[in-house]
């Protein structure tokens, strides 16, 4: 076990080990460390605390200091001159016509070298500008061409789940995104779907690829000819996370979709296997062709029973005046509603409102006519 501090520089990107030597840095602290590219001004995210040999690169370099105000100040001045200089550098680009996008600078702590961060798509000359740069500032210059995915990691952003991204917040190192890993998960492979902002897959794809290849092996594939507890079908969709499947019987009186766990099904084999099943089902040599006959329900095995006598549903036969007595009433309709228009029907000598028909009216025909909307009685 070695004893190291985990630091960040610029508030982004992979944390770092180093040695604390007889220090004792506590979390957020500011730290000066010495690294590859020079001095740097950093801040502690982990304190002193222990990891395995194989987690560190060796050498592990030191911490030099923990920073005072005065290194704070340095810092502060030096971010100061990276907003100059980029856009010093962007004016530059500008006059030279250049095929190149600037992304971000970097001063040195120790103002000895800036660092411009560009993207391209091809090869760019850029040894006039260098030149310029130098002329400028008086120090050493270098230009580096990054991808897509670090300026992603330089810019910092939100992903399409509402978070920062995963390269800027904690990513260290990039680690190859496929088109597999997708297809795996179930997802679609709409590339607007599947893409982060910089337009690669997108890195959370890999954080979960284990686990899905897992339950990969678990599961039946689309389309597989199964054996299910309630006879046999075919896998119409799986369902990973949850780990179930929904299955079309073909045998049985329930033909429609049902749901099993994987643990239930057992895979018989394909279409081919399932186009076998039906041929001998048809022929009646399920046996022979090595499938297991599943038994029909109990309650479809079970004899039905006998049918109640009339005497039994207490039916006189000898008394049938009575046992029409006892039945319903027939309600039809249509005498139903005879019945009723007969009813209202004005009576001779009988006043009935404006219905009522007036005395010494014999002609029953204009009667009708008058009082009834020119239905005269034939």
């Amino acid at each position: 076990m070695t004893d190291v501090i985990s630091v960040r520089f610029n508030n982004r990107g992979k944390l770092y080990f180093f040695g604390p030597g007889s220090l004792a840095v506590k979390k957020g602290m500011n730290v000066i460390v010495e690294t590859a590219k020079g001095v740097e001004y950093g801040q502690c995210v982990l304190g002193n605390h222990s990891v395995s040999d194989n987690a560190v690169v060796n050498p592990l370099r030191p911490v030099i200091r923990i920073a005072t105000e005065a290194d704070a100040a340095t810092a502060a001045a030096g971010r100061q001159k990276e907003k100059e200089a980029f856009d010093f550098c962007l004016k530059k680009i500008a006059d030279f016509k250049l095929d190149m996008k600037l992304v971000d600078v970097e001063y040195g702590f120790d103002g000895n070298k800036i660092l411009f961060f560009f993207t391209s798509d091809g090869r760019v000359d850029f040894r006039e500008l260098v030149k310029v740069l130098a002329g400028e500032y008086r120090t050493r210059i270098e230009l580096r061409q990054i991808g897509v995915r670090d300026e992603a990691k330089m810019l910092g952003g939100l992903g399409i789940c509402g978070r920062e991204f995963c390269c800027s917040k904690f990513l260290g190192d990039f680690h190859p995104v496929s088109i597999k890993m997708a297809k795996t998960q179930g997802l679609s492979l709409n590339p607007t779907k599947i893409s982060g902002t910089c337009g690669r897959l997108m890195c959370c794809l890999k954080y979960e690829e284990t686990a899905y290849e897992d339950l990969v092996k678990k599961a039946p594939k689309s389309d597989a000819f199964v054996e299910t507890p309630s006879g046999k079908g075919t896998v119409v969709n799986v369902n990973l996370l949850r780990g179930n499947a929904k299955v079309r019987l073909e045998d049985g009186i329930d033909t429609t979709l049902k749901t099993f766990s994987f643990d239930e099904l057992e895979v018989l084999g394909g279409k081919g296997r399932r186009a076998e099943y039906i041929a001998a089902k048809a022929e009646g040599k399920l046996e022979e062709a090595g499938f297991k006959v599943t038994p029909p329900p109990a309650f479809l095995s079970a004899p039905r029973p006998e049918p109640a006598s009339r005497q039994e549903r207490g039916f006189d036969a000898n008394n049938k005046n009575a046992a029409k007595q006892e039945r319903k009433p027939y309600n039809d309709p249509k005498k139903a509603s005879a019945a009723k228009e007969t009813e209202h029907k004005p009576k001779s000598g009988e006043k009935q409102g404006k219905t009522q028909r007036p005395e010494g009216q014999k002609n029953k025909k204009n009667y009708y006519k008058r009082y009834r909307g020119g239905r005269g009685k034939k």
